[in-house]
């Protein structure tokens, strides 16, 4: 029975810049298993923001292919990997983003509205509240602070049950003691939604609580 919900073959990336084609990613083949946390990491600059897209679907490799929950992406047109996405697929990122004109319940619900459905405020609520911001519906990203936003991310990250989470360093813009928060909440959630994470972080400590550790080094991914 075959449980990988995300599998990659042979992936290439190659960038064109002024002078030279860089490749990024070299023949790349990796499985990640239904309801696996599984962190990527590697320096700088080493492609594990790259490698998070190609299997997300945000973007194609220039060889090999990626199965998606069973979907094959190089056989899909953006529209339907976008359909994928929207209706199975969360993201966090490092710079939340957020609607500035929208409150923090209306940013959880969104996902709802891209996916054509109507709005399930009762559950954008309770999501909001399991990450401590039941008393702050109402207010705008302005009103929060970057750890709030974060959180506000995370439960909209949620909303629609997805089977997949990526999170790329969704820490990086906060403090320790925030991140701490954070990282809680994710692996908590996690856990109660039987979610595969994905998470791209240069933080060992963050990397250490997911199931598997995969380390990009020239353009290869290596086991931990």
């Amino acid at each position: 029975m075959q449980t990988s919900v995300i599998k990659a073959t042979s992936l290439f990336k190659t960038v064109s810049t002024n002078q030279e084609k860089l490749t990024i990613l070299k023949g790349i083949n990796l499985e990640i298993e239904a309801g696996e946390s599984v962190a990527i990491v590697g320096t700088s600059g080493a492609g594990k923001s790259t490698l998070m897209t190609l299997l997300a679907g945000l973007d194609t490799p220039t060889e090999g292919d990626v199965m998606l929950l069973g979907n094959e992406l190089s056989k899909l047109d953006d529209e339907a990997r976008a359909k994928i996405r929207s209706e199975s697929v969360g993201f966090v990122f490092q710079s939340f983003l957020l609607i500035p004109s929208l409150s923090a319940l209306d940013n959880v619900t969104l996902p709802c509205l891209l996916k054509g459905e109507s709005e399930n405020v009762e559950r954008a609520k309770q999501l909001l509240d399991s990450v401590g911001l039941g008393h702050r519906l109402h207010h705008s990203p302005a009103q929060l602070s970057g750890g709030e936003q974060q959180r506000v991310a995370l439960a909209r990250a949620f909303m629609i049950e997805p089977k997949i989470l990526f999170a790329d360093e969704p820490t990086g813009n906060l403090d320790q003691k925030t991140a701490s928060k954070v990282i809680e909440l994710l692996f908590e959630l996690n856990k109660k939604h039987g979610t595969t994470l994905v998470l791209v972080t240069h933080d060992m400590s963050l990397a250490s609580k997911c199931d598997r550790t995969l380390t990009i080094h020239a353009g290869q991914v290596e086991e931990q």
